[in-house]
């Protein structure tokens, strides 16, 4: 597979949701597996050139639902590994016209194009998600219910569900304590006392906000209970990444004093865990020489890219004094 996927959705009409879309940008990236052939033969005395042939377009879905909120669906087409990249393309990689159906079984919803102003070279965000004209008719998310997707584009069916989970899995509170050994006295690190319900199977992803700034995920944002099942615990919890800036490792997990900060702490099920794990994975390998190639895997039918996940979410605040 040699494409680069086009993910993310804002909320309609929110500012701060633009910006948490604009901030998934970087999931249209190269599969990084395929310049390991490339690094091994600059190894070699020998020169070894490689001519590889053009992948053909698939589609990419990047859709969630959240209780209480409705869908929201990005549809996209890859780009070649090989391909250039320029805001025009970028626009163009938007899939228009599709329909686009979310059902709990009971209850039928198809959901409407939007789009939104981008960021400065002037792309416009498309996305689909509940028609504003008949707010009777919106699916919302809610808990402890299966929905299904259905997309037809071009010709073609796309299908793939999944569960928001009952809300087991929560925080119990939220606290700070100073950044240890760290010349920086403003600095802060967010802990939380999280509770896990007995039984294996419990999944979690996680995102921050910092006053009433977009929520981003963490650099690792999923996690499974194999180690914490049935159990309260402390943990830190990282500061969410926007993932179209450049990454300080050695100070990006800390907060500031004087922050308000918000957790959003979602219950989700084996499927959106298993998406966001690999692609996480594959996201901090780039670069790494010494990576494993990893499939990312994704829940859409009919050789798609991407996933359909549902959020069970909590939201705890906490305010950091000065």
């Amino acid at each position: 597979m040699r494409n680069r996927s086009f993910f993310r959705l804002p909320d309609h009409g929110a500012n701060r949701q633009r910006e948490e879309f604009l901030q998934r940008l970087p999931l249209l990236s190269r599969n990084l597996f395929l310049l390991l052939p490339w690094l091994w033969a600059l190894s070699c005395e020998k020169a070894i050139h490689y001519n590889l042939d053009k992948s053909p377009s698939q589609l990419v879905v990047d859709g969630s639902i959240e209780n209480n909120k409705a869908p929201l669906i990005i549809l996209s087409n890859s780009l070649d590994y090989f391909s250039n990249i320029s805001p025009e393309i970028l626009a163009s990689s938007f899939v228009h016209n599709a329909e686009v159906i979310v059902s709990n079984g009971a209850q039928n919803d198809t959901l409407k194009e939007y789009s939104t102003a981008g960021d400065s070279a002037g792309i416009k965000l498309f996305y689909y998600t509940a028609d504003s004209s008949n707010p009777a008719g919106a699916l919302l998310g809610n808990a402890g219910t299966r929905y299904s997707l259905s997309i037809i584009v071009s010709g073609q069916t796309y299908q793939a569900f999944t569960n928001i989970p009952i809300l087991a899995k929560k925080i119990d509170s939220l606290w700070w304590i100073p950044a240890p050994h760290n010349p920086d006295t403003t600095l802060v690190i967010l802990k939380a006392r999280v509770t896990d319900p007995p039984g294996l199977g419990n999944y979690i992803r996680y995102f921050t906000s910092s006053g009433n700034g977009p929520f981003f995920p963490g650099l690792n944002s999923v996690f499974d209970d194999q180690i914490v099942d049935g159990k309260t615990y402390d943990v830190d919890v990282d500061r969410g990444v926007n993932r179209n800036q450049s990454i300080d490792r050695a100070s990006y997990a800390f907060f500031n004093r004087g922050d308000t900060v918000t957790v959003k702490f979602a219950n989700i099920d084996k499927a959106t865990f298993d998406f966001w794990r690999t692609m996480e994975y594959n996201y901090q390998s780039v670069g790494n020489p010494f990576s494993s190639p990893t499939r990312v895997l994704g829940n859409i039918s009919n050789n798609a890219l991407g996933y359909f996940g549902g959020y069970a979410a909590q939201y705890q605040s906490l305010v950091i004094p000065k």
